[in-house]
């Protein structure tokens, strides 16, 4: 038991090292606040308080990863560059949506650095417009993130359903299978992840576009919560796997 708790305990700290990796644990806490934060403030007036802290607490850490945002527009025009047209994908469906994916990521962040430093009063301008656009940007990218998924999950099942279930003298066909079972695992959290992200980008849309403004604190937080543990747990598989 100890082992595992110090196992667990180095790879927290190493994914602590690791911006990606804070940021993810940083987004799990802002969504984590926001969702209790809310359910106190809704259900049990007599902690309205604690649940206003941890919403300001929310709100500070949301501040603090929009800040350091401003800094990733290199990494993903880099990332862009060398994914270029995709053409090492053997699937054009899926090049395709990857490009346009990366195309709304390269946009969404200059268009929320604008709404920031609008916000900031370092430029004039209207920093709702802006934030609106980011928005819809990322709920683009999520949608073509989902789609894209969707279309290797469809392609992951059908060679499956093509590997033998029973011994055979090809190579390896079990081990085969075992992996494009685990990729079929990640794909499917990935959706999970879009989703529950998109229903919050949708949310923070301009009132009037489907459920734009209506959902309250506590559930912004949950789907928020769900995503980032999600997240948390793939880059956890992924460092159990040796592949970060």
């Amino acid at each position: 038991m100890a082992a595992a708790q110090g196992g667990l305990a180095g790879r927290l700290a190493s994914l602590l090292e690791t911006y990606r990796g804070r940021d993810r644990v940083v987004r799990t806490l802002c969504y984590g606040c926001q969702l209790a934060g809310g359910a106190l403030a809704r259900k049990d007036p007599t902690k309205a308080t604690v649940g206003r802290s941890l919403l300001a607490l929310s709100e500070q850490l949301s501040h603090c990863r929009t800040v350091l945002r401003l800094f990733d527009d290199l990494a993903m025009l880099t990332y862009s560059c060398q994914y270029g047209l995709g053409g090492k994908e053997e699937d054009a469906a899926v090049r395709w949506l990857s490009v346009l994916n990366n195309l709304a990521d390269q946009l969404y962040y200059p268009c929320e650095h604008l709404a920031w430093a609008a916000d900031a009063e370092i430029i004039r301008a209207d920093s709702q417009k802006w934030w609106a656009l980011s928005m819809a940007l990322w709920g683009a990218s999520l949608l073509l993130g989902i789609a894209r998924s969707l279309r290797i999950l469809a392609q992951l099942r059908s060679k499956l359903q093509t590997q033998p279930r029973a011994p055979s003298p090809s190579p390896d066909p079990r081990g085969k299978g075992k992996e494009l079972r685990a990729q079929a695992k990640a794909e499917a959290l990935t959706i999970l992840s879009n989703t529950a992200d998109l229903a919050n980008a949708v949310h923070w849309l301009p009132p009037g576009l489907l459920w734009a403004g209506k959902f309250p604190p506590w559930l912004v937080g949950l789907m928020g919560t769900l995503s980032s543990l999600t997240g948390l747990y793939q880059t956890y598989m992924k460092g159990s796997a040796g592949t970060v």
